[in-house]
């Protein structure tokens, strides 16, 4: 019998940094096991362009990659296992109902696309972006989902959200 296949959304406000980040990380770290998808509340025109330099450099899939609205998965959508905020103000806003009923959790890290100085420095706020994010997916991918109740899943969500490099504390109710 084939193991599930797991869909997970990420959200962030913009959809052009952090989330796109997160959605290429899983489906290149989580292949085969999960399908990773994301979306904002208020999606930018584009991907930041350093978030797509960021992704070929580490040698993360770019293609399909677009910043979209989180209405197109509240409908005609896969229903999702897990929907994962990644940036604040996302996690403080009226998600939709999201078919399927998913577990959630919050994994806020600073926005990279939000650091105002040299190129040099926005790069590497990128590049921290991508490594807290690839360390809470990794962190992820490795649960075991098969076997872990739905209480204890839920704890161990919030703490991978609170790993080196969360924004502020989760919430204890998920």
């Amino acid at each position: 019998m084939a193991d599930k296949l797991y869909n997970i959304l990420f959200l962030c406000t913009g959809n052009s940094a952090r989330s796109i980040l997160a959605e290429s990380i899983l489906r290149k770290d989580g292949e085969g096991r999960f399908r990773a998808f994301s979306a904002g509340s208020n999606p930018k025109s584009a991907v930041h362009p350093l978030t797509l330099r960021t992704l070929e450099h580490m040698d993360y899939p770019t293609d399909g990659l677009r910043s979209k609205s989180w209405l197109e998965f509240t409908a005609d959508a896969p229903a999702m296992d897990f929907v994962f905020t990644v940036c604040d103000s996302a996690a403080g806003e009226s998600c939709p109902i999201w078919p399927g009923r998913p577990m959630t959790a919050h994994w806020g890290i600073e926005d990279p696309a939000a650091v105002e100085c040299s190129a040099l420095e926005q790069q590497a706020a990128f590049m921290t972006a991508f490594h807290f994010l690839k360390n809470r997916i990794g962190a992820f991918v490795n649960l075991p989902l098969s076997s872990i109740d739905a209480l204890s899943l839920g704890t161990r969500l919030r703490e991978i959200g609170r790993l080196d490099g969360a924004t502020r504390p989760t919430p204890q109710a998920g």
